[in-house]
């Protein structure tokens, strides 16, 4: 197989015109940076977002310039769009978040995913608090109410589906030649992350639009449909994922996870802040490693304290979900690609999860279907 060059990648995009006509979309300096992950190929063009329409044939062309490199099997092109910061009252650059395509003039709300009832996010204010593991235990709870379910994971810099569901390969197309891609399966449900593309061990070193334009590819160019709830599994924090989502995708709803320390706590506060301030409803809160009870001796041992969740979803205002126990099993299983709900649905491990999921959709149903119109975020 012929060895993938950046420099390949480019000489082969040279061929493809600018909607002026006048030079080479690498010559007019509109390429960002090209990933390349085994067989894969991934870029972006660079573009004013008032232009995005004359630019989409040039997207596509670009798209099959590289696919037509030997050796070449998956390109993701992407359109993105930095809008110039504007100057502030003391003159210095007041920096704006762009307006999603998705969102029309005045507020009008979003199109949403064709053939996806409800979106929910499941977020943490920080890393290393079980978000992952929550989000794909609380989908196969949703599923086990009978419910049509789909799990994204937007963790572009670190990706966990693949491995919490133990799948390898990668999606294919709906048809020979086709933008959209038929998601990966497991469990009954329908799964993508951008780890499908790029290999367990390579790092994604993209900029925050690119990001957003891989967020916005793997739900609009996935065939999802036909679903009723896909929930997304964000990243840790409150950044462009979590604001591309928030402004460009209408989500029924987020679940907050947080172990019971205070520090942790802190960190979930922001991001139940974060998703109130973009008017998305708030569905509860998941107090992770709550307890831990020795197998040996049956003794229960509050390691990183307890209760500290559900004392902050009652001074928030917001329902408490339930509390998930530190356990072995529950990392064993998920380090296999078992996830504990599937494999071990008599545990009294995945009943907590699915009572969790009990009260989720219950809050989905209470706030009715998804009519929010996208906020316009600006950051001073």
């Amino acid at each position: 197989m012929a060895t993938i060059s950046k420099e390949t990648v480019r000489d082969a995009l040279k061929a493809v015109m600018a909607p002026d006509g006048g030079t080479d979309i690498v010559s007019a300096g509109i390429v960002s940076e090209i990933v390349i992950a085994g067989e894969n190929v991934m870029f972006a063009l660079n573009i004013d977002p008032n232009n995005a329409k004359a630019f989409e044939p040039v997207r596509a062309a670009a798209q099959q310039a590289a696919e037509g490199i030997e050796g070449v099997g998956k390109v993701m092109a992407a359109l993105t769009a930095e809008k110039k910061p504007t100057p502030g009252a003391n003159g210095n650059a007041a920096p704006t978040a762009s307006p999603s395509p998705a969102q029309a003039p005045g507020g009008a709300k979003n199109a949403g995913v064709p053939g996806v009832d409800r979106i929910i996010a499941v977020a943490s204010g920080k890393g290393g608090v079980g978000k992952s593991t929550t989000a794909v235990n609380l989908a196969l709870g949703l599923a086990s109410l009978g419910l049509k379910v789909g799990v994204l994971d937007a963790d572009i810099y670190g990706p966990s589906l693949p491995r919490l569901f133990g799948l390898t390969g990668q999606p294919q197309p709906v048809s020979p030649g086709s933008r959209m891609l038929e998601p990966m399966q497991a469990y009954g449900l329908k799964i993508m992350s951008i780890g499908f593309m790029v290999e367990e061990d390579t790092p994604v070193i993209w900029r925050g639009p690119m990001v957003m334009s891989a967020l916005q590819q793997m739900l609009s160019e996935i065939a999802w449909a036909e679903l009723d709830v896909l929930v997304v599994d964000m990243p840790p924090g409150t950044g462009d994922a979590q604001l591309t989502m928030a402004q460009q995708t209408p989500l029924a709803g987020a679940v907050i996870v947080s172990t019971p320390q205070d520090l942790a706590l802190i960190d979930a506060r922001k991001g139940l802040n974060m998703f109130r301030r973009v008017d998305v409803p708030v569905l509860g809160i998941v107090e992770n490693m709550s307890y831990f009870v020795c197998s040996k001796c049956g003794e229960r041992h509050e390691i990183f304290g307890h209760g500290g969740a559900e004392n902050e979803a009652l001074k928030m205002g917001v329902n408490f979900l339930g509390a998930v126990p530190l356990d072995v099993e529950i990392r064993q299983r998920s380090d296999a690609g078992q996830p504990i709900v599937a494999s071990a649905p008599d545990s009294e491990h995945a009943g907590i999860y699915r009572e969790i999921a009990s009260k989720v959709w219950g809050g989905l149903q209470a706030e009715g279907p998804t009519q929010r119109a996208a906020p316009t975020i600006i950051m001073e």
